[in-house]
């Protein structure tokens, strides 16, 4: 069964939430035929980073695309969201962070698509990349072939070279504000009054992780969730702990918020 934040990835830029100054240019971008042959995604995970890219690189080589988003039927679309797609790679620089991958990259740009008009590679988590790496890309590009396309992506933009951000066009993603984690959820489960809003402070402005933590509480099988079963899934004391060890502390009765810490941590939450 596949987790809640992969099952419901946007698929186009209307599914997209809190990033319409992204979403937007990038419409344009489809819509007037300017695209260009470098971008930079930046912004804290679970923003939409990696979706907007994957949206982008179908839309750009759509042959039909509906309101600057790829329409899922042409011939185009098909292809790269098939099986056999190689005209979308994905690179992690994180874990492929040397020059030899960067060069293999480089090495295979200059080949023509096989099935559509731009092959794009994403890039996720850039910063990663070492100085010979980045060096190696750079070149890339300053001369970027006529029918490739770069979407780098980084939680940590300031760790990137002034070189490599000069030649690309960036855009920052934004945390996503909690109304908006709690509107989305309340599509994808029956209403549980506090208990979603609790999961949606959980998520910290990341739609990734707030899907994982609902995903993780909704596998228990419960019908009902209330606030107490969402902070024993995740390992947090309510706001009730807090009020009380705040009183006991403020009343100087060390003994007692010893004791109540101590019994906290015998329930197994988080220290932090």
């Amino acid at each position: 069964m596949l987790a809640l934040y992969r099952k419901y990835r946007p698929v186009v830029f209307g599914d997209v939430i809190a990033q319409e100054h992204v979403t937007r240019t990038l419409i344009n971008q489809v819509k007037h035929g300017r695209v260009t042959h470098a971008y930079l995604f930046t912004g804290s995970r679970g923003t939409g980073k990696t979706t907007c890219a994957r949206i982008f690189a179908r839309a750009v080589n759509c042959l039909s695309p509906v309101d600057g988003s790829p329409c899922g039927k042409c011939e185009a679309c098909r292809a790269l969201s098939g099986a056999g797609n190689i005209d979308i790679i994905e690179l992690d620089a994180a874990s492929n962070n040397g020059v030899d991958s960067v060069r293999a990259l480089r090495d295979e740009a200059i080949y023509s698509p096989a099935q559509v008009k731009k092959r794009v590679y994403i890039v996720d988590e850039v910063h990663m990349l070492s100085t010979p790496a980045f060096n190696a890309l750079l070149k890339t590009l300053e001369e970027p072939p006529e029918n490739v396309m770069f979407i780098l992506a980084t939680t940590e933009p300031q760790k990137l070279p002034a070189t490599i951000l000069s030649r690309c066009l960036r855009l920052d993603f934004k945390r996503v504000p909690q109304v908006l984690l709690m509107e989305g959820m309340r599509r994808i489960c029956a209403e549980k009054g506090s208990a979603l809003k609790l999961l949606a402070n959980c998520a910290d402005g990341s739609v990734r992780d707030g899907l994982s933590v609902l995903d993780q509480v909704l596998a228990s099988g419960q019908k009902q969730i209330d606030r107490n079963d969402v902070l024993e899934y995740i390992g947090a004391a309510g706001e009730d702990f807090f009020i009380e060890l705040t009183d006991l502390t403020a009343l100087h009765k060390v003994p007692e918020a010893l004791l109540l810490l101590d019994q906290a941590l015998a329930d197994g939450k988080d220290v932090r």
